[in-house]
């Protein structure tokens, strides 16, 4: 069954994030978001928006289990019903946002209680030009848990 996600006005926000620029060196992730909870279904309306313009719709999102609060097997994005797929053997510190165009990006997430300094830098490197650097590394470089 899919939940349908009807944010209240006071719920609709940008998404902090930050994607790499169209021909830059991929590395082991696209860019990085910063998540306000571990709600995947409240957290995806504004992320999926703003991939739109770099993925098209998005049509699947694949994340880790345990980094998430339990989520519904789908949901609805606008009018669109999208299957959410959990998997434990995926880096946890990531999710992975596929588009109507085939096209998919890897996020790094940065953990919601990150502090802005260290979410920030965070983020910066993950969307960094050329940065091949891992999650894991990313995250420990900002001395955020991982």
């Amino acid at each position: 069954m899919a939940t349908a996600i009807q944010p209240e006005i006071d719920q609709i926000h940008e998404p902090r994030l930050r994607l790499k620029n169209s021909g830059t060196e991929r590395g082991s992730v696209d860019g990085g978001w910063w998540p306000r909870s571990t709600d995947l279904e409240a957290e995806l309306p504004s992320l999926a928006a703003a991939l739109e313009q770099s993925v098209g719709p998005v049509t699947r999102v694949s994340y880790h289990l345990d980094t998430w609060d339990p989520a519904t097997r789908k949901v609805y994005l606008g009018d669109r019903i999208v299957p959410l797929e959990g998997f434990r053997f995926t880096d946890p510190h990531t999710i992975t946002a596929i588009g109507s165009n085939s096209r998919q990006l890897i996020l790094l997430v940065v953990p919601p209680e990150t502090s802005q300094e260290a979410a920030d830098t965070a983020l910066r490197s993950a969307a960094g030009e050329g940065s091949t650097t891992t999650t894991t590394e990313i995250l420990a470089g900002e001395g955020v848990p991982a």
